[in-house]
């Protein structure tokens, strides 16, 4: 069972999608803030493809499946509301956070 970092009466809608995306627990769980994010193709009619981690995230970590959970996409723009403008970038983007502030840069492929 997640133990979400926010308080349910903290939550906002911030962004209506009704999509889910994949987030890492020491985004949810522990409070960090999002340092890494991508889309990939949707896995279902649901998924924005969205998937968010810390970057502090070793290859052991994300292969445990306790560690990345499905959550609304709103769910985590409370945690990080810098994603928010980024949402709507189509699938295939790579971001990842300017140190020490609230915007992202895109990652060249």
């Amino acid at each position: 069972m997640s133990k979400l970092n926010l308080k349910i009466a903290e939550f906002e809608d911030l962004v209506p999608t009704g999509g889910t995306c994949y987030a890492s627990k020491k985004i949810t769980e522990e409070g960090m803030k999002i340092g890494y994010m991508y889309r990939e193709e949707p896995t279902d009619e649901f998924d924005t493809g969205w998937r968010f981690y810390s970057g502090t995230e070793d290859e052991d970590y994300v292969d445990n499946l306790e560690n990345v959970m499905l959550y609304d996409v709103n769910t985590v723009a409370n945690f990080d509301r810098a994603i928010i403008p980024l949402l709507k970038k189509p699938i295939g983007t790579e971001w990842e956070r300017i140190e020490g502030g609230n915007r992202f840069q895109l990652l060249e492929e």
